[in-house]
């Protein structure tokens, strides 16, 4: 008897546990897409971050510099200093490694629709909101992926550079502010690919790349999904590796964010039809945001499909953020190419059928 009690005081307290409401966080204090995200842990507190990122025109000059972040035990946001430069830019990837936050690369669009791809690295310093400027990108890159080893390399995987996307790994040493020279990865270079990293593995799925045909339209869905095993004695030798197709279409621009804790990386929203920064596909056709959240289990070498249907879904992502209680998804592009400013907060298990 006294374990059957035990048993459903067990039972009722775990039941307790997972019916603890989502956390809800106040909107960004400006809609926003494409914005960079990252988070970082300062003097006990937890910070979550947006940088840049294109406003609700979805036009050349709603384009921003700004940049923001929300203390999770108030859930309200603050400005920071601006990222440093004449214009502001889309298509940049953040990464939190040291109680810094590393901005890499993007691109700037003027006035004629023109596209800059920069090779800027932009270092901020949370505890006196400062920005200095890191050893530049050797190959500049936009709507890149990156991922964080041992919190001190930095990983930006493919991407765009100037004219085509590019094969690159490049391997940023933020202990020594230097560049490493790194294994490329095999398969078809992609620009607005997805994906992360845990432990030594690193994943990225997807993405577009121009279109082998000389049909339209000009750029088309990748559907590859790689990992690759980070060499643990040399951090430059990476052993690549196609894995099965992820649940759901091929997509582009989703939202991805690795959790060292729960060895998953996880992954939410985009779009089966690339676009450029208008939400507006290279066929011509609006683009519309995938309703799938799903996950790369490290320990099982699986896929995990969380949500097939995921409320409100949205595409137009440079990353999201895991905390303890669920994945932060911060702004981002809703049906109908709504720009939006909301913080979603989704579960991290499976959704109950």
């Amino acid at each position: 008897m006294t374990r059957f009690v035990a048993f459903i005081f067990v039972f009722f307290l775990a039941a307790l546990l997972f019916a603890v409401p989502l956390p809800k966080f106040e909107p960004l204090p400006t809609a926003l897409s494409n914005n960079a995200v990252a988070e970082v842990k300062s003097r006990g507190s937890l910070l979550l971050y947006s940088f840049m990122g294109i406003g609700p025109k979805r036009t050349w000059d709603a384009i921003t510099n700004t940049g923001y972040y929300l203390d999770i035990d108030t859930g309200k946001w603050s400005l920071t200093h601006p990222v440093p430069g004449t214009a502001g830019r889309i298509g940049a990837v953040a990464a939190g490694v040291r109680e810094h936050i590393f901005l890499f690369g993007g691109y700037a669009v003027d006035a004629q629709g023109g596209e800059i791809t920069v090779p800027d690295v932009n270092v901020y310093e949370p505890l006196r909101d400062l920005w200095f400027r890191g050893a530049d990108i050797p190959v500049p890159v936009d709507d890149s992926v990156a991922g964080v080893y041992r919190d001190r390399f930095i990983y930006l995987i493919s991407g765009w550079s100037k004219t085509d996307a590019v094969r690159d790994v490049q391997i940023y040493d933020a202990e020594k502010n230097k560049w490493l020279q790194r294994t490329p990865i095999p398969g078809t270079p992609v620009f607005g690919h997805a994906g992360g990293l845990v432990g030594d593995t690193i994943v990225y799925v997807d993405g577009a790349h121009k279109n082998p045909s000389a049909d339209q339209p000009k750029y088309v869905a990748s559907d590859e999904c790689w990992m690759g095993k980070i060499d643990r004695h040399d951090p430059t030798k990476i052993q690549w590796m196609k894995i099965p197709s992820h649940p759901g279409n091929a997509r582009y621009r989703i939202a991805a964010g690795s959790s060292e804790k729960d060895q998953m990386i996880y992954f939410s929203g985009g779009t089966d039809n690339p676009y450029d920064f208008n939400g507006i596909g290279y066929d011509g056709k609006p683009s519309q945001p995938s309703p799938v959240t799903f996950a790369f289990n490290a320990r099982t070498g699986k896929w995990e499909t969380l949500n097939e249907n995921t409320p409100n879904p949205t595409m137009d992502h440079r990353g999201l953020l895991v905390i303890p209680e669920g994945l932060v998804i911060i702004g981002g592009m809703e049906k109908g190419q709504q720009i939006t400013a909301r913080v979603a907060v989704l579960p991290k298990q499976v959704k109950s059928k």
